[in-house]
């Protein structure tokens, strides 16, 4: 057992390179996880008054249903990290069986691997979640309009709690990437980093049956938050985990159908690179639709809850709220709404920006051989624009697709409470949330060059 935990912090050291994309996900995920728990805590370091903390703790509810929302949804974006590297390491795994190891004891060197990654990745997430409570803090001073001081706090129950969960994950993640290493036959491991992925949809049939079914999952969420918004609330984690699906089998869908498109044109689908720009979307998105379904979930609901807050907090600053104290009774769901949405919007654009990080590497060998084919460097560049672009871009249309009827959700409550600026505070959000994106997209663009054009 010795020589395998060697065996495995080895590997671990030596492939820096393929784990660092992966680390940086883990550990944004276990500051996220822990920051959701340990809020209360910044929130209590305020000062805030008797009925503010009872509003607080009476919205605790939903707070656990957001942590565990967030919980399964990195349990999928983990999942399919996991996936990438489990594929591009076969080729490995199979020459360690060559030179006599055994598929039991290969399982043990993947199995510790995934575990020193995700101690690691855990460490870094609690120490990044403690550093940064200052800075939550300011949040919940702004938001409750209470003096903000300097003051770091941090909660052992929560590291608890988020300690858990990501041994919750990575023990499914780690099973499941063992049984996938053992069950495989030999030549299939060693041309795994080499086989093209497709796109599997089966036959027309089962084509409009998934079509059918995202529509009946969207029909339900979006009527649901329309026309029956206290079910939607109380249901909001299945309804949440619906959204990811239906966005999943409509993204696989969609870029089936773009992609179908794109051959009717001859003349245009043979100019240039877009053939092989075509075919690079359609082998991603058959093994990432999900997590660019979760990113689009994400980037909705954070648009929707920073709304909600900002509405329910600076929107109710008027003197006749202030007064009766609807304004001071209101500020700790308006917390929550600004905390949880920032967090949900940036770690979806970290994540998806870290996704295309890591597809980088797998495209390096297809574009060396287009170099050694003597294509054009601008060719190149303006494929991998376009990739990322649509990478971006994308999951944004979705996610506002999804917020047309979250918002009128949205709309509805506050408008009920007398809150000022409604639009004000919309136009605001959404010009937030696409600058936000459009840098992400700039700078990952940029990195994406960089790592798979350099010489």
């Amino acid at each position: 057992m010795q020589l395998y935990l060697k065996l495995a912090v080895g590997n671990v050291r030596r492939s820096a390179r393929d784990y660092s994309v992966y680390f940086a996900t883990l550990g944004f995920a276990a500051c996220l996880l822990y920051s959701f728990v340990a809020s209360t805590d910044h929130v209590r370091a305020m000062g805030l008054s008797p009925e503010q903390m009872g509003v607080l703790g009476s919205a605790g509810d939903v707070l656990q249903a957001f942590s565990i929302f967030t919980v399964l949804v990195f349990l999928f974006l983990v999942r399919y990290a996991n996936r990438f590297l489990l594929r591009r390491r076969k080729r490995e795994f199979a020459l360690y069986e060559l030179c006599g190891m055994g598929r039991g004891a290969v399982s043990v060197v993947l199995v510790a691997e995934t575990a020193l990654v995700g101690a690691g990745a855990l460490a870094c997430g609690l120490a990044a979640g403690a550093w940064l409570s200052p800075a939550f803090g300011a949040i919940a001073a702004f938001v409750f309009n209470v003096p903000w001081r300097l003051s770091f706090t941090f909660s052992a129950s929560s590291a608890l709690w988020t300690g858990s969960c990501f041994a919750v994950v990575f023990a499914f993640n780690a099973v499941d990437g063992a049984r996938d290493v053992v069950r495989r036959p030999l030549i299939d491991l060693l041309a795994a980093d080499r086989a093209p992925e497709t796109m599997r949809l089966g036959e027309r049939a089962l084509r409009a049956g998934q079509g059918v079914l995202a529509a009946c999952l969207l029909a339900v969420v979006w009527g649901s938050c329309v026309f029956q918004p206290v079910y939607f609330i109380a249901f909001i984690i299945p309804m949440g985990l619906a959204a990811c699906f239906a966005t999943a089998l409509v993204a696989r869908l969609g870029v089936a159908r773009w992609a179908a498109h794109a051959r009717a044109s001859e003349s245009r689908y043979w100019d240039g690179l877009r053939a092989f720009t075509v075919r690079q979307v359609e082998a991603r998105v058959s093994s990432s639709s999900m997590a660019l379904a979760c990113v689009c979930v994400l980037i909705a609901v954070g648009l929707c809850m920073m709304v909600a807050g900002l509405a329910f907090s600076v929107g109710l600053r008027t003197p006749e709220m202030l007064s009766s104290g609807i304004a001071a009774s209101m500020a700790p769901i308006g917390y929550i709404g600004i905390f949880y949405g920032a967090v949900f919007l940036l770690s979806a654009v970290a994540v998806l920006a870290l996704q295309q990080l890591s597809g980088a590497e797998d495209a390096r060998r297809a574009y060396r051989v287009l170099m050694q084919l003597g294509c054009e460097h601008a060719d190149m560049r303006r494929s991998l624009r376009s990739q990322v672009r649509l990478y971006f871009v994308a999951p944004l249309v979705g996610a506002l697709i999804h917020d047309v009827f979250g918002l009128f959700l949205v709309g509805f409550l506050t408008f009920a409470l007398g809150v000022q600026g409604f639009f004000a505070i919309v136009g605001g959000v959404l010009t937030f949330v696409v600058v936000l994106m459009g840098v992400y997209g700039l700078l990952t663009a940029r990195a994406v060059e960089r790592t798979v054009l350099k010489a």
